[in-house]
């Protein structure tokens, strides 16, 4: 598949279903760090998430009969309510299967559109097996979070919306990595038209399995621990081609801690009165974290969603 295509091809497609959301200059971090700061506001997204893109991008390849059988899907939440989302509007049906644990916020969020919620394992990587599974002995759909080119191609359209939103070429992206699909699709994209762009992974200390898959040269699982990003939480399925898509277009990996993502997320609720979730405090973190680099230089920063639960967001604003 060649990609940037694929993903130019998605936008179109995607148009009637998805907003193109803000991306706002930030003077705050702008004035905090000596770089131009620009902020791609995925947080005010359907669903709250960048994931509605690929999920419906995916759900739109289907046949008719497909969509019939029914589609899977596995999340920890967002991933889950795009699906729950796309279905709603194509009048479909499916299962999502969430880890013991998920985020109450997000689970109500696929309630609202009706699609069936069930628990499985205690880690992404658990659910996600089990749900392939499920698909393929009841001959469904299974809908990947990342690891599924049209996905990738649908999560990509975030930066043709960059691209043309940003008034001159940015010198780099900062986008917080999970499975990978959106660093994959965005990186993809952007160095297609601007290839000089310096995409930048960001992934929490406790739980940074593609950049340790990375660095090995292999897909290497991890001894995770808790962190506020539930989003990007999990490790990599055995194949996934995000992995090798990873290695080749990201630049630059930089991890960082809780308490630099807690800082960050109150930082940015304080500075743009806007919500924020931890996945999407990671990348704004990293940015902090390595601006001295950055200065006079024009930065995107993808804040990727804003489903956070009041008894998380407590812990950061206090």
């Amino acid at each position: 598949m060649n990609l940037p295509e694929a993903v130019r091809q998605a936008q179109a497609r995607l148009r009637p279903h998805v907003r193109e959301t803000p991306l706002d200059y930030s003077l705050a971090f702008s004035q905090m760090t000596g770089a131009r700061v620009w902020l791609k506001l995925e947080n005010l997204q359907q669903t709250g998430s960048f994931k509605v893109r690929g999920a419906i991008h995916k759900l739109l390849s289907l046949s008719s009969e497909q969509l019939q059988k029914g589609v899977v899907a596995a999340s920890s939440g967002n991933h889950g309510a795009g699906v729950a989302f796309g279905l709603a509007r194509l009048g479909a049906r499916g299962v999502v299967f969430v880890p013991e644990g998920a985020s109450q916020t997000k689970l109500e969020a696929i309630h609202r559109y009706g699609l069936e919620v069930r628990y499985h394992g205690t880690t992404g990587d658990d659910t996600e097996m089990y749900a392939r599974r499920y698909a393929d002995q009841h001959r469904m759909e299974y809908l990947s979070p990342y690891n599924d080119p049209e996905v990738i191609a649908g999560q990509g359209t975030v930066g043709v919306e960059i691209a043309h939103q940003t008034p001159e070429t940015p010198d780099a992206v900062f986008v917080t990595v999970g499975g990978g699909g959106l660093i994959s699709g965005i990186g993809s994209y952007l160095k297609s038209v601007h290839p000089t762009t310096r995409i930048v992974g960001c992934q929490p200390e406790n739980d940074a399995a593609m950049l340790a898959s990375v660095q090995a040269g292999e897909i290497v699982k991890i001894q995770a621990r808790p962190t506020l990003s539930d989003g990007s939480a999990g490790g990599l399925e055995p194949g996934a081609i995000t992995f090798e898509l990873c290695k080749r277009l990201v630049d630059a990996w930089v991890t960082v801690s809780e308490a630099e993502i807690r800082a960050a997320m109150r930082l940015f609720i304080e500075s743009q009165h806007q919500l924020l979730e931890g996945a999407a405090g990671v990348a704004l973190a990293a940015f902090l974290k390595s601006s001295r680099q950055y200065q006079g230089q024009t930065v995107v920063i993808v804040i990727c969603g804003t489903n956070i639960s009041l008894s998380v967001l407590q812990t950061v604003i206090v």
